[in-house]
This record gives C-alpha cells, sequence and structure tokens, in this order.
C-alpha cells in the first residue's frame, strides 16, 4: 500500500500505483444551475442528503497536495466538472491555483481543465481563465433547437442563449476551449448539422461527442421522457436492459460518427481534432490511446466529490463504487486499492467471447463497461449496447485510417489524405457524368444511376 509517513517525509509510493491517472473533481457535487434532462449525475444528490454540496478549504488543500504527491509525472491535469463547478465562485478557483504553487514539485507542471455549461461565464470568469490557462470544456448540443431539446434550466427553459453567451466571452479573451457535445434522441440524426455549427459557428476545434445510453429495467421503460429530469427519480446507478427513449441507437451513434468522418476527412483533417478519430488514430498506429473507454483495462479516471470521497469512475459514482475518503486515506493508496485495481482488470476479464475474436477488437475493446449490457449473439451476456455501431464506424474507417497511419510511420502529414480523397471523389463525379441515366451507379448500389448518385442530373 501507500502511504505518507507521519514525520512528513517522502510519500512512498506501491509499485501497483500508476504513475499518473486522471481525476474528475467535483467542488460543487451534483449542484447545477441548468437541468438537463439526460444528466444522470444530478440524482447524486441523494448520496449526500443536508449536504451544502460546497467542498470545503481542507477537503481542497488535501486534494490539491495528494494529487501533486501522487503523480509521478512532469505534467499533471487538475480536471474540475460537476454539476457546474463555476457556481463555487472564482474565489475557489484562484485559492486552488495558489495550493497548487504551494504543493508542485520542482519541475512539475500544472494544467487546469473545466468542464463547464458556460451560462456564467462573463469577463471576470474569461479573464481568469486567461490568466491561469484554463482549458475550458463548454458543454454544447449543438444549434439551438437540437441543444435546447434537452438543456435546460430548471424552468424547462432552452440554456442555448446563455451558453453561446458564455462562449463569447471565452473568444473576447483569447481562453483556449473545446466543446462536449450529448448525443442523444434529438440531435444524432442530424450529424453535420452538428459538426458544422460546432466547427463554423462556434469555432471549435476540438470535438467531443458523449453517447447517451440511460439504462432502465422494464418497469421504469418510457419514464425517461415523463420526467424532467433524473433529479426527480430514484438514484441512478448502472442497472437495467432497457433503455430511455432519449437514449441514442447503436445505429445512430455508428451513422453519426460515419457522416462526421467524411466530412472532416475531406476538409479538416490537421485542423479539427475529433476525440474519436484521435483515438481510432493512435489504435491503428500501435499507440496507446489515451481514452479508457477504448482501453484494454480502465482504472485510471476516477472522481473525487466535493466531500473527499473516492470513487472508481465518473460513471460509477454509487456506494458499490466508493473507495474511501481521501482525508483518512491518501489518494494514491485509494487509487492503488485491490478493489480499484480488480475493478479496472474487469473490463478486460468480462470481455464476451465473441468480443475477444472480433476484427475490431484492437481499437474497441468492448468499450465501456457501463454500456455492457446485452446479450451477444450466442447468448452471452456482456456484449456492449454500441457494438453495432462500433463496428460499421471502426470498418468502415479502416482504409482511410492505414493511409494516415501510414504517413505518420513515414513521418509525412496525415492531412495528405485530403487530397487523396479529392481526386477519389473527383473520379467518381466522372464516373456518374459518363454513365447512363438506366446504367448501374457507379458507387456500386445496385440501382439505376438516375435513382442514385445521377438523381437530379
Amino acid at each position: 500500500m501507500s502511504h505518507a509517513p507521519a514525520d512528513g517525509g517522502p510519500l512512498r509510493i506501491s509499485i501497483n500505483a500508476p504513475a499518473a491517472f486522471h481525476l474528475l473533481a467535483k467542488p460543487t457535487g451534483a449542484t447545477c444551475n441548468v437541468d438537463c434532462a439526460y444528466c444522470f449525475f444530478l440524482s447524486k444528490e441523494l448520496l449526500y442528503p443536508g449536504s451544502r454540496f460546497r467542498m470545503a478549504e481542507e477537503v481542497l488543500e488535501t486534494y490539491i497536495r495528494q494529487l501533486l504527491e501522487a503523480h509521478q509525472t512532469p505534467e499533471v491535469i487538475v480536471a474540475w466538472q460537476g454539476g457546474e463547478p463555476t457556481l463555487m465562485g472564482i474565489e475557489f478557483f484562484r485559492r486552488a491555483v495558489t495550493l497548487q504553487r504551494q504543493h508542485a514539485r520542482p519541475g512539475q507542471r500544472i494544467i487546469n481543465t473545466i468542464q463547464t455549461n458556460g451560462t456564467l461565464i462573463d469577463d471576470a470568469w474569461a479573464a481568469f481563465f486567461k490568466e491561469h490557462e484554463f482549458l475550458v470544456g463548454i458543454s454544447i448540443d449543438g444549434p439551438r433547437d437540437l441543444h435546447n431539446a434537452y438543456r435546460v434550466d430548471k424552468g424547462g427553459h432552452g440554456s442555448f442563449d446563455l451558453t453561446l453567451r458564455g462562449l463569447s466571452f471565452l473568444q473576447k479573451y483569447g481562453v483556449e476551449y473545446n466543446t462536449l457535445t450529448c448525443l442523444h434522441r434529438a440531435n444524432a440524426s442530424q450529424p453535420l448539422e452538428v459538426y458544422r455549427f460546432l466547427r463554423d459557428e462556434c469555432g471549435s476545434r476540438f470535438h467531443q461527442y458523449i453517447p447517451i445510453i440511460e439504462r432502465v429495467d422494464r418497469s421504469e421503460r418510457g419514464q425517461g421522457d415523463e420526467h424532467r429530469s433524473w433529479r426527480d427519480r430514484p438514484l441512478y446507478t448502472q442497472d437495467g436492459e432497457l433503455v430511455t427513449n432519449r437514449s441514442v441507437s447503436a445505429d445512430e451513434y455508428g451513422h453519426f460518427l460515419i457522416e462526421v468522418f467524411e466530412e472532416w476527412v475531406r476538409r479538416d483533417v490537421g485542423t479539427v481534432y475529433v476525440q474519436m478519430f484521435d483515438v481510432a488514430l493512435a489504435s491503428w498506429i500501435g499507440a496507446p490511446t489515451g481514452l479508457c473507454i477504448h482501453s484494454e483495462t480502465c482504472g485510471t479516471a476516477l472522481a473525487l466529490e466535493h466531500n473527499g470521497d473516492l470513487y472508481s469512475c465518473d460513471h460509477f459514482v454509487e456506494p458499490t463504487y466508493r473507495l474511501g475518503n481521501i482525508s483518512d486515506q491518501h489518494m494514491i493508496t485509494l487509487v492503488a486499492s485491490p478493489q480499484q485495481l480488480a475493478f479496472g482488470q474487469r473490463k478486460h476479464d468480462s470481455l464476451p467471447h465473441v468480443c475477444r475474436t472480433c476484427d475490431v477488437r484492437f481499437v474497441c475493446h468492448g468499450g465501456c463497461p457501463k454500456d455492457r449490457f446485452i446479450s451477444a449473439p450466442d447468448g452471452e451476456l456482456g456484449m456492449n449496447y454500441l457494438c453495432a455501431g462500433y463496428q460499421r464506424f471502426f470498418r468502415h474507417i479502416d482504409q482511410p485510417m492505414r493511409f494516415m497511419a501510414k504517413q505518420l510511420h513515414s513521418a509525412r502529414a496525415p492531412s495528405e489524405i485530403m487530397r487523396h480523397y479529392a481526386s477519389q471523389d473527383e473520379a467518381f463525379r466522372k464516373a456518374v457524368a459518363a454513365a447512363g441515366r438506366n446504367e448501374p451507379c457507379p458507387c456500386g448500389s445496385g440501382r439505376k444511376t438516375k435513382h442514385c448518385h445521377g438523381r437530379g442530373t
């Protein structure tokens, strides 16, 4: 085990402890100023009845000190999330930055990231983020109607205008930002509308797309849309064999990624970064993915509640997965505990047989354990709900990923693929133009050209 000696000497770290890990700190717990209908975390307030949901000074200092002590790497990411972390106010984060400077080891570089709905950002916040080089993640689900479908305030009114207002302050002060977009029933069928809005209207150069999968049992099916949010329901846990009507389907998810990829690979390689595409390319070149969802094992992406409770994962903030409290045990002791090591290894060990023999296992690795609740074709439990979408997407991008991987191995730019696609597209246009209207379409669909790519010509 790992522990700090009573005399305040150097921390002794177990050989089982990771050199680095990712920790989402939630200084306001589940408290938020908006009421997104699909937000599973709202119900986590039930874990702490009567709490003020504000991280105390002593917990903050313990958190910062232990996080910096636990990392054996020159760079440490301090990640703030919620709920809505800006509800803590700027002075809380000023204090956090001060503590980071006090406890940092010589040469230790600290990067602060914060995920926010953006509605409270103003001049003061943007100036603070710029001064201290925060990377800000803005949660936005697309254009107004798509965003407002589920991202609403306590009165049920859309939050789009306030989010865009907050984004404008970040742009005004030159704050580095990216976008996090949840995919659900309202927006998953509009991939290009969402992607182009984020790229062109929001100026986002780094996109994350998170599939909304709300698990329910048969008695709850349909209630996901009858209730305004999970706040009105019992504590959400990763149980249930069905999903709510708000949830994205596997086919929708796969289609969304393919359509966005086809746009990106033709014009945005090297200028827009999509997390899933980066993860895929890393797998094709044989490098670590950097994302637990598609890593062989997990367990190094944890969550810290406002009171110091440490949980195995942000998606498993449940009593079963509470590791302990950092006020009682050093953080690295909990991270390297048998309970957490077993949690991470289970991702690999519980992989169904059909996944072990799958041709895209090297990039997928079964996806996130929270989504492994459907039966495989042979009846074995534990296949990922998104499996069909993953297979469709990863097989679709195989050839372009091979091309870009070859470019990287040859010390050439992956963006060269855009010229390759432009040449292919021009050749295809010429083939369609040359084909008779009643001849088979050159795309290979089996339909006549006039009913396929030659329609309207």
